[in-house]
């Protein structure tokens, strides 16, 4: 994926879900697009800490396919 398309999709995700700004996604192939996993970890009110996880699915141009979020 190009850096060019790579920095479209981040600023979308960073717009949308503000707590992993600046945090770099781990990018794989997938079939005709691409795959981004953003990973960062919080801590619930009660002090346990929580892993976050936002995947998505992106076109070679930086067209979001498909987001999805686990906690």
């Amino acid at each position: 994926m190009e850096k060019k398309a790579l920095d479209k999709v981040c600023r979308e995700i960073y717009r949308k879900f503000p707590p992993l700004k600046d945090k770099k996604p781990k990018v794989s192939k997938q079939g005709n697009d691409y795959l981004l996993v953003f990973s960062d970890s919080g801590r619930t009110p009660d002090g346990k800490t929580i892993q976050q996880a936002v995947r998505v699915v992106a076109t070679e141009d930086g067209k979001i396919i498909k987001t999805s979020m686990s906690r």
